[in-house]
């Protein structure tokens, strides 16, 4: 096979012209105009060692192959039509006017125990401390989602390692963004604040030092399933952990899991979301969310 062709540059207007010889050879040419009115010419001389209808077969292809590159040219230069909806205008805040709070600072009636009840964790001067009477969830279920929760592990240090200032943040019950001091605390590296817990490690760590406050920006798109049961798209999760990108559009690969491998169990479109009670005492506050 011989060619000889130069730069194409935006084709406005393209010919090919194509002959099969009885010897088996096949000419190409194709001549194209460009925008700033550049004529470039090819000239290919193709060796045809196979029977005359598959050759023919060929030269139909390369014909298709030719109009469906100068459809694409000619609209390369066009625009994509307007959105029909107006972006809907709402406050920034913060909190975002089209936010549902979730702890304001005053009670945390939009929670409650992990397994029944009220939640009991003590609120005081404006923030929730876990006090060791277990996890709780939101009355409300969400799916894809945006949440912004600040929090700060205890100003004195006590422990190491997944010991020290441990909490979480549990999408639909399930999926873990880890809650820990990991200021100058050595610990396996998908278990640091940030982390997709043991599934991605933050892409930086971010920390703040002990008892200082920190939060989380975390985009959450739920996994998928059908009818059956099956899984049909997995679930994401982007985090920014003190304005830091940690995590980006990382791919959940099943249920938190402390031991083995995460996999995937069929759940609900909405879940709760839990703040994971580790026998540490870490505090929250200002906590919203959006529906995405």
């Amino acid at each position: 096979m011989q060619a000889n062709a130069a730069v194409i540059d935006r084709r406005i207007n393209s010919k090919a012209f194509f002959e099969l010889r009885n010897d088996g050879i096949l000419l190409f040419r194709l001549d194209v105009r460009t925008n700033n009115k550049q004529r470039i010419v090819s000239t290919m001389k193709v060796s045809i060692l196979m029977n005359r209808l598959a050759t023919r077969l060929m030269v139909s292809a390369l014909g298709i192959s030719l109009m469906a590159s100068s459809s694409f040219a000619a609209d390369e230069g066009k625009e994509l039509p307007p959105p029909k909806d107006e972006p809907k205008v709402i406050n920034p805040g913060p909190p975002p006017s089209d936010a549902i709070v979730l702890f304001d600072g005053k009670d945390l009636s939009k929670w409650e125990g992990e397994k029944s009840g009220d939640a009991k964790w003590k609120v005081e001067d404006g923030v929730a401390t876990i006090n060791g009477t277990g996890t709780i969830k939101t009355k409300q279920a969400f799916g894809d989602c945006q949440l912004h929760v600040e929090w700060a592990s205890p100003a004195k240090v006590e422990g190491e390692g997944q010991g020290r200032g441990n909490s979480g943040v549990y999408f639909q019950g399930r999926y873990e963004i880890q809650v820990l001091d990991s200021y100058n605390n050595p610990t396996y590296f998908h278990g640091q604040a940030g982390s997709l817990y043991k599934q991605h490690a933050p892409l930086v760590n971010a920390s703040r030092k002990p008892g200082e406050w920190q939060y989380y920006d975390i985009i959450f798109h739920a996994p998928r399933f059908d009818a059956e049961g099956k899984l049909t798209k997995p679930g994401t999760v982007t985090v920014l952990h003190n304005g830091v990108l940690v995590q980006d559009n990382a791919e959940i690969l099943g249920t938190t899991s402390h031991v083995g491998a995460p996999k995937y169990t069929a759940h609900a479109a909405k879940e709760s979301l839990s703040l994971q009670d580790h026998h540490n005492p870490v505090r929250y506050r200002n906590i919203w969310i959006r529906e995405l």
